[in-house]
């Protein structure tokens, strides 16, 4: 599922070694998708329900997240975004082609977003900061 969407503007990284709970080996409830660059539209979007059960600060990040990802990407390499909209306070948590845990919280208000370049498989769980659940946006953007 693409369609257009803002895109983020500022960009914050926290890697992680903790140990996981989150299980990146799981299918993804929204599925794996593969993008390469210069995908069009852009930005991607696939409307997700955030958060879960499981405390993300297992991986050392904030907010409640479900046990398998919600999306998996299949990236091509080059300069990327990914984010989450949602009428809630959201968290990101990614687990990267390098094996590390990458969280984001509050970049663009109360959404978070994530800038990559490596090609690869990216584990992605959108978070609720006070827990449950809420319905948000997941986008992939280049800009």
């Amino acid at each position: 599922m693409k369609t257009t969407f803002l895109t983020a503007i500022a960009v914050a990284a926290i890697a992680s070694t903790a140990a996981i709970a989150q299980d990146y080996s799981l299918n993804p409830t929204y599925g794996t998708h593969s993008l390469n660059a210069g995908f069009l539209p852009d930005p991607a979007e696939l409307p997700i329900t955030a958060g879960g059960s499981l405390d993300a600060s297992s991986v050392g990040c904030a907010g409640a997240i479900a046990n398998a990802p919600d999306a998996r990407l299949m990236w091509g390499g080059g300069s990327m975004t990914i984010g989450a909209n949602s009428n809630a306070d959201t968290t990101l948590v990614i687990n990267a082609p390098d094996g590390q845990w990458y969280c984001s919280d509050d970049v663009n208000g109360l959404n978070p977003a994530l800038s990559f370049s490596a090609a690869g498989q990216y584990d992605v769980w959108v978070g609720v900061y006070a827990g449950s659940t809420a319905p948000a946006t997941l986008y992939v953007t280049e800009y």
